[in-house]
């Protein structure tokens, strides 16, 4: 698989799990229910310091030698910065990790931390901002539903991951995906225990 079939193999493969995340239960989920504006811009901050702080270290623990290695290391170098500057953007102090964040301090490997921070990381991004801009178009905030969809679109941006998967072997990619998919599960599963844990239902009623 090139880098984009490699993309598009973990989209499929998490259909399901990102439609859940991207479900009007969302929020719900990352706020405890607590539906309020710095509610759900400390969860937004939170997920973008976490994110930030997982690239920002694997960048800094891959060589900066020029060929695959150093393509990476740029790679997330720059989704790093990306990262940072929307959690300054968001303005608003982070909370304690969320799932995504707290399974990204798991990750290891050079190809697999391509997937899991690169790949699913935008993916699952798609999806909760999504619900971010529906809240604030729901406020009648525009000023911060537009914030919301400027995010929203640098934050599902999927060029470093194509740049980083460009640069590694089929292999890698294979092991890349498997990570991806793996993550995307880990963010689910911290969603689905979440409403569990309030009495509600992660599938949606038909």
């Amino acid at each position: 698989m090139d880098a984009r079939a490699t993309i598009d193999a973990v989209r499929d493969a998490t259909e399901t799990e990102r439609d859940r995340l991207g479900s009007d239960k969302a929020l719900v989920a990352a706020t405890g229910a607590s539906l309020e504006t710095d509610a759900v811009l400390e969860a937004a901050a939170t997920r973008e310091a976490g994110l930030a702080a997982a690239l920002g270290r694997w960048s800094d623990e891959i060589s900066d030698d020029d060929g695959a290695d150093g393509a990476v290391a740029d790679a997330l170098d720059e989704a790093a910065a990306a990262a940072a500057e929307r959690s300054d953007r968001i303005d608003a102090d982070s909370g304690e990790p969320d799932a995504l964040s707290a399974h990204l301090e798991t990750v290891a490997g050079t190809a697999e931390r391509v997937g899991a921070g690169l790949v699913a990381a935008p993916l699952i991004a798609d999806r909760f901002y999504l619900q971010v801009v529906n809240f604030f178009v729901n406020e009648a905030d525009e000023g911060r539903a537009d914030l919301a969809r400027e995010l929203r679109s640098d934050a599902s941006s999927l060029d470093q991951a194509e740049t980083a998967l460009d640069a590694l072997s089929e292999s890698e990619r294979d092991a890349a995906a498997a990570a991806a998919t793996e993550a995307v599960e880990a963010a689910y599963e911290g969603y689905a225990e979440a409403l569990d844990a309030m009495g509600l239902d992660p599938k949606p009623i038909c």
